[in-house]
Order: C-alpha cells, then structure tokens, then sequence
C-alpha cells in the first residue's frame, strides 16, 4: 500500500443571509449543481431523512471526477458532515463538513473544513490535487454566497420547464442522435461548431458556438454531458452558461412504452441577478424559456427524425 500524507484545510464566508437559508442551500445536494460550480451533477442513491449517499461528478481544471459520497445531516446544528466512499487518484481518502454559523440574523459564517489523504509516490499529482481542491472550494463558496444573499428573489431567479416529443422509431436511435452533438453542426443550421472530447468514456466536454438568427451575434457556451446509455439519459450542466444565466442545467430523457418513445429535454436555470438589476425579470424568465424552448425543440425534433426516418426505410 503506498505511503500517504495527510492535509486539513479550512475556508469560511461570510454571508448576508439567514442561517437558515444558507444551511438550506447547502443541505440540498440535489441542486449543488445550480449554486456550486465546480459540481456537474448529482445523482441521490440514498435516503432516510438524516443520511444520504450521493453520487457526485465535478470538474475543475477541465477535468471530470466522481466519486460516491456519504452525508450526514444535522440540522440542529446547522452542519453537514461527509465522507467519501472511494477516492479518485492521486487522493486516497477525504471527509469533512459544513458549518453554518448565525452571525445575526441576516449574516452567517459557512465553513468547509476538509481532511484528506494524498499517495506521497506522485508528489506532482498531490500537488495538483491541492490546489485544485482549494479552488474549488473558494468557488463553491462564492457561489453559494451569490445565491443565499438573493434568498428573497431566487423564487423569481430560478425556472425549471420541460418539453417533449413522441417518437415512433426505435428509443436507441432517438438517444443515439442526442448523443451524437458533435454532428450537431451539419444537421442542426443554429448550432455552428462544436468540440467534443470525451474523457472517459459517456463524460463528454462540449464548447460550442450557436447562433440564433442571422442578425444576431454567435455565443459561445461550455458544458458538460455525462451520458447514462442502458437508463436512456444524458444529464448536462453548462459550465460556461449564456447570458443572463448564473447556471443552468438539465437532462435528456429517451423513455419508450407500449405505443412509442417519449423524448424528453428538462432544463433547470438560475438568471444572473447582475444581469437582471433593472430589468423586468419577469420578461427576462420569458426570454430565456423561449430561447431555451427552441435549441431543446430543435434537438428534439433531429432525434425524431433520426429514429422515424429509420423505420421508414426498414
């Protein structure tokens, strides 16, 4: 077994929220994805109310990990204790916890504490690791120090819709073409370019340039995609949101039944409140959804046609 050292670390930010509000945010590691930036998605394998098992990708510095993490909930004292189940190189094991601190009753202290162990046969590694690890968490607590100060409007901030499509082709296509957004630009006249690298296999990394009319400008955007093939899902989270958006992410769904395929595009967005200052938020809500509503339904309508023109020629 290889030699390990040990590392604690402590960060902490001040919040101009209740307590209450923070400890809400960070309880809820279904949503982590929309307050914390580094983590991509989260997937619930565990609960009984006081203790969940989670699994969790994240990326930082271009790079994807998972791992499945424990989480021990103590809302008395405001504190979420962790544990990581199995670590990925060069960390060989991590715990901590949360701590939500009432300053007053508009202003709290979160605190992240961390202890972990690192292999010392690859010191370039455990280096990058620490680092990583440190920004990272400056970013997750910024993050949700951006949020929580909003607590009054993120009822107004956040949106989630869905739309869908009945397919009448086979599922495995209508998810082969969702799947397959590197031939997006030649099948999709909005979308002008994609990169995609995929690393490891299902995680793809996508930067993208679309444009949605001819007289407006092309935006870029970055995301990642981690792909469930046998559950007919692709779950994404845009690392590089589009204005006015602070995060956005959401699912590709592909469910077949007895008389077809239901395809699905779920989307979950918070609006920057910077960006929205002055603006009627209400209209900015509208934008987004009919902005979001026609990349979804392009897509959608391209896996249609990709597994009902497949029928039609069989």
């Amino acid at each position: 077994m290889p030699a390990e050292r040990m590392r604690c670390a402590q960060h902490d930010v001040v919040i101009a929220a209740p307590a209450g509000v923070v400890y809400g945010l960070v309880a809820d590691a279904a949503h982590w994805p929309r307050y914390f930036p580094s983590v991509v998605h989260v997937e619930q394998l565990e609960f009984d109310g006081r203790q969940a098992r989670h699994r969790l990708w994240d990326i930082a510095e271009g790079r994807v990990r998972s791992w499945t993490t424990r989480l021990v909930f103590s809302s008395d004292l405001r504190r979420v204790d962790f544990w990581q189940e199995q670590s990925e190189q060069p960390l060989t094991s991590m715990h901590g916890s949360w701590t939500v601190e009432a300053i007053d009753d508009r202003r709290t202290r979160l605190t992240l504490s961390r202890t972990f162990t690192v292999a010392r046969d690859d010191p370039e590694s455990a280096a990058w690791a620490e680092h990583t690890l440190d920004t990272t968490t400056r970013l997750d607590l910024a993050g949700v120090r951006r949020h929580a100060q909003h607590w009054s409007d993120l009822d107004e901030l956040v949106l989630s819709f869905e739309d869908s499509v009945r397919v009448d082709g086979p599922s495995e296509l209508a998810y082969d073409m969702l799947y397959r957004i590197r031939d997006w630009p030649r099948l999709l006249p909005q979308v002008a370019h994609i990169d995609v690298r995929e690393d490891p296999p299902g995680v793809q990394l996508v930067r993208a340039q679309t444009q949605e009319a001819d007289h407006l400008p092309a935006r870029t955007t970055e995301a990642v995609r981690i792909c469930f093939p046998h559950a007919g899902r692709i779950v994404f989270k845009r690392t590089l949101p589009p204005g006015p958006l602070a995060a956005h992410t959401g699912e590709w769904s592909v469910l077949p039944d007895t008389t077809g395929v239901t395809v699905t595009a779920q989307h979950r967005a918070v609006l920057d409140p910077d960006l929205c200052a002055g603006t009627d938020t209400a209209q900015v809500r509208r934008q987004v959804r009919e902005s979001l509503g026609r990349e979804s339904e392009a897509a959608l309508q391209l896996a249609k046609r990709h597994a009902e023109s497949a029928v039609r020629v069989l």
